[in-house]
């Protein structure tokens, strides 16, 4: 790995994730105990949509200027294997993230990454921009939007202004909230056989220690026609982006260095996810939760839990991978999306209490110990970790509110780490024979590490006591 690259990794350790690197060797150390939470753990029903979504995350660390990711045709241009040849049309996505660690003769340089696009027939081509978001790690001017890695508390109900930490816990939680950034047109007129910039975004380290930043992008988009998109990335001064003609040129070059190359799919043994460098197939999971055949779900399936977000070797027992395929993507890259980071979950669990006596439900967003084969429930940490493995808001809307009725919608960021149980979110209470719907929703943030799970708990457990694992 290169020198720059260790050194992200030790600074922003929400962007070192399991999907990035295989774990370094350690010397062999007692596991703390875990504790099993006996309970059934369920695939989570529904599934994705078939919503395009360049994904654009290999490399993380960008180390040189060239093409990131282009969907332009090959033919004709300098290097056909640059360009993965995907046309877009009607409504996609692109989710974009990045880190940059400066030059190693300079304090004060700054990485420029641009989104340029061209129609791909003969007529101008409208874009329109129906949501998106960006923030940097850290904003050094003021008028680039920062979301610094702030020490908040496991759970805070979200506020005006919104409450975040990290730029990936930023975007999702503005495109939850259905904002958009003021840095963001409209809408883009694409004129015919030209590369337009739709967005030209700095990426500066001066007055940082040490010298990083990240940015992440997320842009929701619908087009008239069918286009080409590219992300590129360039050196060029702190305050000036680079000309159009510096585009235009990467556009034809090389493409910048990728990162860690992930284990060749079906191998055995220690596994490299890779990241992502391609286009994914679906941006939003939808999903009913009830009881098989039923148009319900019964109270009495509690403690249930559904996975989050699940993918391979980690579906938590329930052999469900949640993981968006890949229309297209360059070799030596992630060859599924592992993770859906930026993918939305809109779940409807329609609650019935078809027994004689009132009931109370907790729901939990949780993080438990990622695992693949069925262990009869859920592990987690007996102590608390300091890995975090979720920075992000999910909405709930049906909680108890303070009469015990059903509430609107109710959002709360979280700060979650490794094997975490909890936290639970709010309370559901039942009289005999009533029902409920709640529903949940949240983005898929750039800083977290899947899998986790959205569990409905019973106040009043049952007398069997965890078991304490080796």
């Amino acid at each position: 790995m290169k020198p720059f690259a260790l050194l992200a990794y030790a600074v922003l350790p929400a962007i070192a994730t399991s999907l990035a690197i295989a774990p370094p060797i350690a010397p062999a150390l007692a596991a703390p105990p875990a504790v099993l939470r006996q309970q059934t753990v369920a695939p989570l029903p529904g599934g994705l949509d078939q919503v395009l979504v360049v994904n654009d995350n290999n490399p993380e660390l960008i180390t040189g200027a060239g093409i990131l990711l282009s969907t332009f045709p090959g033919s004709g241009r300098a290097n056909p294997a640059a360009h993965l040849d995907v046309p877009l049309n009607g409504r996609f996505e692109l989710f974009s993230h990045h880190v940059y660690a400066g030059k190693p003769e300079s304090l004060d340089s700054t990485l420029w990454v641009a989104v340029v696009a061209q129609p791909r027939g003969k007529q101008p081509v409208t874009l329109r921009l129906l949501a998106g978001s960006t923030a940097l790690s850290q904003s050094v001017d003021g008028i680039q939007p920062g979301a610094p890695f702030l020490p908040l508390p496991s759970v805070l109900r979200q506020s005006d202004p919104p409450i975040y930490s990290g730029p990936g816990s930023r975007v999702a939680t503005e495109l939850l909230l259905k904002q958009k950034s003021a840095l963001l047109p409209e809408s883009w007129t694409l004129p015919v056989g030209v590369v337009s910039p739709l967005l030209v975004l700095p990426m500066p380290v001066r007055g940082l220690d040490p010298l990083l930043n990240g940015r992440n992008l997320q842009l929701r988009l619908e087009s008239n026609g069918p286009v080409s998109v590219a992300t590129l990335a360039a050196f060029g001064d702190n305050s000036q982006p680079p000309a159009l003609t510096v585009w235009q040129k990467l556009l034809d070059g090389e493409l910048s260095p990728k990162e860690h190359a992930p284990t060749p799919r079906g191998s055995t043994g220690a596994m490299v996810y890779s990241r992502v460098s391609g286009v994914q197939v679906g941006s939003t999971w939808t999903g009913r939760i009830t009881d098989p055949g039923k148009a319900t779900l019964s109270t009495s399936r509690a403690p249930i839990s559904w996975p989050i977000s699940s993918l391979e070797r980690g579906t938590l027992g329930t052999g469900q991978v949640q993981t968006a395929t890949l229309k297209a993507a360059y070799p030596g890259t992630a060859w599924a999306a592992h993770g859906n980071y930026g993918i939305e979950y809109n779940l409807a669990l329609p609650l019935l209490n078809n027994s004689q006596q009132p009931v109370i439900l907790q729901l939990a967003f949780e993080s438990p110990l990622k695992g693949d084969a069925p262990a009869g429930g859920l592990r987690f940490n007996a102590t608390p970790s300091r890995a975090v493995m979720f920075r992000g808001t999910v909405e709930v809307s049906g909680l108890d509110n303070a009469e015990g009725k059903a509430s609107g919608r109710e959002r709360f960021h979280l700060v979650q780490r490794a094997g975490e149980p909890g936290p639970v979110l709010g309370t559901i209470s039942l009289a005999a024979g009533a029902q409920r719907q709640v529903q949940v929703r949240l983005i898929y943030p750039a800083d977290a590490t899947p899998p986790q799970v959205l569990s409905l708990l019973p106040v009043k457990q049952s007398e069997s006591s965890p078991v304490i694992l080796p």
